[in-house]
C-alpha cells in the first residue's frame, strides 16, 4: 500500500476533474446489521470528508454519482429517504459551500426530482454560481444513455433550425450539448466498494479517465483513501493514443 501522507502527493500531476461512483452504502448498513437507510445517512458524511480534502488538496472539479436514473425503481421507502437526505444535505451546506468558495453544479434529468427537492437545488446553484475555488457537480437522476440521446436531439433541433450545418457537428461539438458541456473530461473516476463496471456514468466523458477501483466501501471511504486514489492516478503514465516516447 502506498504511503498515504498528503505530503507525497504531487501538486503539479493531481487530476483536475476527480469523479466518483459512491457505492456500498447498503452493504455498510447490511454489515452492521442496520437499514440500508442508515447506510446513506453514513454516506453523506463521506461526501462533506471528500469534498472538504478535494477542496483543500486544490482539485477544480468534482463529481459525485449521486442518483441515477435506475435508482428510481428502489422501494419508495429508500427512494424518499434519499431524496430527504439530499434536501437536508442542500440546506446544511450551502453556508459551507460559499464560505469556502464551491460553486454547485448538477446534471441529470432535474426536473423530475421532487419540486421541493429541485427548488432547493436551484437555490443553492444560484447562490454559489459566483463561486471559483471549486466546482462540485451532483450528478441527480442521471444516466449516461440519456444524457448522449439528449445531446443528439439538440443537435438535430439546431439543424432542423439550420442554427448548425452536418460540417460542424463533430467530437468538440458535440460535447457542447452535454450536460457536462461546462466540465471538462474526468481525469480520475474512481469507484467504492469492488465493482469493476461504470453503471451508465459519464459514457461520453471517459473515453481516457483513469479508473480507479477500491473495495472499500463508500461509508468507509475518507480522506486517507481519496489519497491513495490519486498516488495511485499519479503513478500512471497517460499517454491518450500516443507512445511513451513520443511523450517524452
Amino acid at each position: 500500500m502506498a504511503d498515504l501522507r498528503r505530503g507525497d502527493l504531487d501538486p503539479n500531476r493531481l487530476p483536475r476533474h476527480v469523479a466518483i461512483i459512491m457505492d456500498g452504502n447498503g452493504r455498510w448498513a447490511k454489515r452492521k446489521s442496520l437499514s440500508r437507510i442508515n447506510g446513506h445517512m453514513k454516506g453523506v458524511d463521506s461526501v462533506r470528508t471528500v469534498v472538504t480534502a478535494c477542496r483543500e488538496m486544490g482539485i477544480k472539479y468534482l463529481t459525485l454519482y449521486a442518483f441515477s436514473m435506475e435508482n428510481w425503481k428502489r422501494p419508495e421507502e429508500e427512494v424518499r429517504a434519499l431524496m430527504d437526505l439530499l434536501f437536508q444535505y442542500l440546506m446544511d451546506e450551502l453556508e459551507e459551500m460559499l464560505e469556502n468558495d464551491i460553486r454547485l453544479n448538477a446534471i441529470g434529468e432535474l426536473e423530475t426530482l421532487p419540486p421541493r427537492v429541485y427548488g432547493r437545488l436551484m437555490e443553492t446553484m444560484k447562490a454559489t454560481r459566483h463561486c471559483q475555488g471549486m466546482t462540485l457537480t451532483l450528478a441527480l437522476s442521471y444516466g449516461g444513455r440519456a444524457e448522449i440521446i439528449h445531446a443528439v436531439t439538440s443537435i438535430v433541433s439546431a439543424l432542423e433550425k439550420k442554427e448548425i450545418t452536418r460540417e460542424d457537428v463533430g467530437i468538440d461539438s458535440f460535447a457542447s450539448h452535454l450536460w457536462t458541456k461546462d466540465l471538462p473530461d474526468p481525469d480520475l473516476l474512481i469507484r467504492t466498494s469492488g465493482e469493476y463496471r461504470i453503471s451508465n456514468f459519464l459514457l461520453w466523458q471517459m473515453a481516457y479517465t483513469e479508473i480507479y477501483v477500491t473495495e472499500t466501501l463508500w461509508p468507509d471511504f475518507g480522506r486517507e483513501e481519496l489519497v491513495e486514489a490519486i498516488l495511485d492516478y499519479q503513478s500512471r503514465e497517460r499517454r491518450f493514443g500516443l507512445t511513451s516516447e513520443q511523450l517524452t
